[in-house]
């Protein structure tokens, strides 16, 4: 448990690094790192650029924890392992949840490198987290996703970067990258961005009544629009690009939050 863990239980923001973003925690966090196997319940990623590790602390007066990395339903995880460390910060107190990822632009006018706010996804997982029978005291059986990434959040982070671009999110199951075909067909269904995370840690935040931020890093152009082959190589190194820009931006939020 977090908790137990940390030793607070007065935790209010909960932030997840995706791909190649892990080192902005200590950036962020002057705390010692908690290995995921030091919390009950956590699972650790086995995927390069998830150090799978909490920083806990303060940022400014808000009291964060910051998961770098996460598991994916590629690696053979089920959904309650993949949705365990946004679960486990909202019980532990977190009131808004900052999701973070590395995607590929479908949207050519995205800018390699930087960071682009989420307003809404496409969940092609084929999976959800609300699947099964339905704990009425925790949420509703049919749940509303007209809002699921909040509106004034989206207008705080875009007044602290008045460059942020923003676009819709399509969550695919992975771990391969589409085919030019696919990302054709995913441009027809008004996604900007794809990757394979995120979606469903939205939708299990919004289950719990939590407010949700995204925000990926445009790690590459999709397949078809790439001049170069796709590799994961590509997506950490746009972590790096990015880095210097998105510690100020999660900064600027924390802070204000």
């Amino acid at each position: 448990m977090i908790e137990k863990a940390t030793g607070r239980s007065d935790w209010r923001v909960a932030v997840v690094l995706g791909s190649g973003l892990s080192d902005l925690a200590a950036s962020l966090v002057a705390a010692d790192p908690i290995p995921f196997s030091h919390i009950e319940g956590m699972p650790s990623s086995g995927v390069p650029g998830h150090a799978g590790a909490l920083f806990a602390g303060d940022v400014g007066d808000t009291p964060t924890l910051i998961f770098a990395g996460r598991v994916h339903l590629y690696e053979g995880r089920d959904m309650t392992e993949v949705t365990y460390p946004v679960r486990a910060a909202i019980g532990a107190g977190c009131e808004v949840v900052v999701l973070t990822n590395a995607a590929g632009g479908i949207d050519p006018s995205l800018e390699v490198g930087a960071p682009c706010l989420i307003s809404d996804h496409l969940n092609l997982t084929g999976r959800t987290p609300l699947f099964g029978p339905n704990d009425d005291s925790a949420g509703p059986r049919f749940l509303d996703l007209s809002d699921v990434y909040d509106k004034e959040l989206r207008t705080l982070a875009k007044d602290l970067d008045r460059g942020l671009d923003e676009g819709v999110y399509a969550g695919l199951l992975g771990p391969t990258y589409e085919t030019p075909a696919e990302v054709r067909m995913l441009r027809a269904l008004g996604a900007d961005l794809v990757g394979m995370s995120t979606v469903n840690e939205a939708i299990a935040a919004r289950y719990l009544k939590t407010r949700v931020l995204g925000i990926s890093v445009v790690s590459n152009l999709a397949a078809g629009l790439s001049p170069t082959p796709l590799s994961h190589e590509e997506v950490s190194a746009a972590g790096q690009k990015a880095a210097a820009r998105l510690e100020s931006l999660l900064r600027g939020i924390l802070v204000k939050l």
